[in-house]
């Protein structure tokens, strides 16, 4: 029986749970791991497969459903790697920036916000487990994110890497799906100063000098 094409499918355990044709490219996990440097930049022309790789990431390394998502890799290449034993056992944090393409800086500093608020809302699972201030750093990107400034959200990500570190005392992995997307859109559209200065914060605090941080790979 032949395998279907995956067309326009980028979700990895989607993929491997249907039987889609799969061109096995795991060996570049063994590759990442093997690197040596924190933060990693692909880059790589559009429709290149560079979503689909960063859902195999998140899918590997990701502590949460570990186990169940361990069985998504068997027979493929990084499943008879002695870098197997990295699968399942970090938190990640995937975020894509594609979509933040507003006409005016603050039309896309809106779209960033909800981006935000959806990520936050991804591990609500969490809050029971925190002290009180910690719980309210946490809520105020989900109840109160309207109010909020860039400063708050410069610092988002940074806040969410240690939330999670402090959650599973383990350190996080960032993934950042088509980081230059807002910058593209921002020169077109004529605020790449303000965007500039936004991102060169909000990607800084999380992947500079952050003692939360096991690795971020970014693509563009």
């Amino acid at each position: 029986m032949l395998k279907g094409l995956p067309i326009g499918r980028e979700d990895f355990k989607e993929i491997r749970e249907n039987s889609f044709y799969y061109v096995d490219k795991t060996k570049y996990i063994e590759e990442l791991l093997l690197d040596g440097t924190q933060v990693k930049l692909f880059c790589r022309p559009r429709r290149f497969g560079k979503t689909l790789s960063m859902s195999t990431l998140r899918y590997f390394f990701d502590i949460k459903n570990g186990e169940e998502n361990r069985k998504l890799f068997d027979v493929l290449y990084i499943s008879n790697s002695p870098l197997m034993s990295e699968q399942g056992k970090y938190p990640v944090i995937f975020i894509s920036m594609k979509g933040v393409t507003g006409h005016t800086w603050k039309s896309s500093f809106s779209d960033i916000k909800l981006k935000i608020k959806e990520l936050f809302k991804d591990y609500s699972y969490l809050v029971d487990s925190f002290d009180k201030y910690d719980k309210l750093d946490f809520e105020k990107y989900i109840l109160d994110i309207e109010n909020l400034g860039e400063a708050d959200l410069k610092k988002s990500l940074h806040i969410l890497t240690k939330l999670l570190c402090k959650y599973y005392n383990q350190k996080v992995i960032l993934l950042i799906d088509e980081y230059d997307s807002p910058i593209l859109s921002a020169v077109e559209k004529g605020y790449y100063t303000e965007m500039k200065d936004f991102l060169r914060a909000f990607y800084g605090d999380a992947l500079k000098t952050n003692e939360y941080l096991q690795m971020g790979v970014l693509t563009g």
